[in-house]
């Protein structure tokens, strides 16, 4: 990437930044990789208003074809450049190619689909029982706050933004502050294809500087979040006092429930993909594994087999099966993780160790035995490659153990009874539950939370309701008297 590409796109134009510069640093590395210029405060308010204007005076809001036309050109010109977007993702965030590789083409999936929905949904109406015409016109809410997270920088941001922009909002975005590279590479996509300035605007920057601007700025009408927990709390807050529309997908602490009659050889499979996958940095990773007592020594002797293979490595190489996390401060915090639980009681049953004669920041996945409910590391997300173990006896304390956390993200089955898995999977509080399986969502479908996990969904239709305004019109195809009060 050049450095032309590491500016902000606003209104049609990239421009320089004018607030803070920041290194951006290479995970695997722990060297400089890029140098960005983030926004001003002026450059927040002129993203904004560049938004405001586009929705107000183009034909976007108004125009489904455009929109369609134009998020079907930006799928295939991203598809086109899908190596050097993977290649991208994984210098930025550390993750293994093969898996930047399924977020790039899932975000090309998910683009079309909303293109798709759009092009394809029809207007509700009907002849109501008094002779009148009702229907409910789905229109754009206006400008449109997208802030996402570092783990999935352009996946997340593509959940978000394929639905905004195909319901007709006008966006200002916001990637995370280190983490930034693919949506500046998409911003130059999203000139190509055409689109009216003004409707998308990219603005860099961290949450105190911009994202806290953006949040209460008086002409944003939506803000959509995605990252922890407590800065969701934060933006909750300030958007009711103006009762701005707000989608939250926060934190979650998601179980695996291990059922006796699972094959140990799958059940591990899926406990290291469900645990691991993007080095345990997943809002849905699979961090407390149920096991049925009666499967859980074995269980944990094959995990502790299969995790000594583990191929942790540098994540452009393709035989990587597990890059570094994120950052050192990120590092240092999954490493107190790990001496917080060993001071609660837990024991250390394997990793949990920095990987040395390395430049960047490993560290080998972490399993937690010998814990209880009401320690930290099974009740806080640790958003690391660290999971605990905890055996159940029934079906009854399966479920309790699953329910029992703030958060209520997702949750997985495995069981050959699926009877009992669906019975169980109706009982747990989640949003998504997978049987016999993990990880894998799918754009028809919903993605959200219960309880502290967040309010709204994301994906499927549900993705493309959040961003509009339903209006019920009433029609009455003539003119008429109406005898309700007396005549004088």
């Amino acid at each position: 990437m050049s450095q032309n590409n590491f500016r902000m796109y606003m209104n049609g134009k990239w421009v320089e930044g004018k607030g803070n510069r920041r290194t951006l640093i290479d995970p695997s590395t722990g060297s400089a990789l890029a140098e960005v210029a983030e926004a001003s405060l002026e450059q927040v308010h002129e993203a904004v208003l560049a938004a405001k204007i586009a929705f107000e005076t183009t034909e976007w809001p108004v125009n489904a074809k455009l929109r369609v036309a134009l998020l079907y050109k930006l799928a295939d010109l991203l598809e086109a450049s899908a190596e050097e977007f993977a290649q991208v993702e994984s210098r930025n965030t550390g993750k293994p190619i093969r898996e930047s590789r399924l977020d790039i083409m899932d975000s090309v999936t998910c683009i079309r689909y909303y293109a798709n929905l759009v092009e394809s949904r029809d207007v509700w109406q009907k002849e109501m029982e008094d002779g009148t015409t009702s229907r409910i016109h789905e229109e754009p809410i206006g400008v449109c706050a997208l802030i996402v997270p570092w783990n999935f920088p352009l996946l997340l941001g593509i959940w978000k933004l394929a639905p905004a922009l195909a319901a007709g909002n006008t966006i200002v975005f916001k990637p995370s502050e280190i983490t930034p590279l693919s949506f500046i590479k998409l911003a130059a996509l999203i000139e190509e294809a055409g689109m009216p300035d003004g409707v998308f605007n990219l603005v860099l920057g961290d949450g105190a500087a911009v994202g806290q601007p953006l949040v209460s700025h008086e002409s944003v009408n939506k803000v959509s979040f995605t990252g922890g927990a407590e800065t969701g709390r934060r933006i909750y807050q300030e958007c009711a006092k103006t009762l701005k529309r707000v989608s939250l997908e926060l934190g979650g602490k998601s179980p695996l429930i291990i059922f006796e009659d699972a094959d140990v050889e799958i059940a591990v499979d899926w406990a290291l993909f469900g645990a691991f996958f993007n080095q345990g940095q997943v809002c849905v990773a699979s961090s407390r594994i149920l096991v049925h007592n009666e499967l859980e020594q074995e269980f944990l002797k094959r995990l502790s087999d299969r995790l000594a293979h583990i191929r942790i490595g540098k994540p452009l190489e393709e035989a990587t099966e597990m890059g570094p996390v994120i950052s050192l401060d990120h590092l240092k915090k999954i490493e107190q993780y790990i001496q917080i639980g060993i001071s609660e009681g837990a024991t250390l049953f394997t990793g949990g160790t920095r990987i040395q004669g390395e430049d960047g920041y490993y560290i080998t996945p972490a399993v937690f035995t010998d814990v209880n409910q009401e320690m930290r590391i099974v009740q806080e997300e640790i958003f690391g490659p660290v999971i605990t173990v905890q055996s159940f006896h029934d079906e009854e304390e399966a479920i309790a153990l699953a329910n029992g956390t703030k958060y209520g993200l997702a949750a997985g089955i495995l069981s050959q009874d699926i009877e009992r898995a669906n019975r169980v999977a109706n009982r747990v509080q989640a949003g998504t539950i997978w049987i016999n399986g993990y990880h894998t969502p799918h754009v028809e479908t919903a993605w959200g939370g219960f309880k502290q996990s967040g309010i709204g969904r994301e994906l499927g239709p549900y993705g493309l309701a959040a961003f509009t305004e339903p209006k019920h019109i009433n029609m009455n195809s003539q003119l008429q008297k109406v005898s309700w009060y007396s005549a004088t």
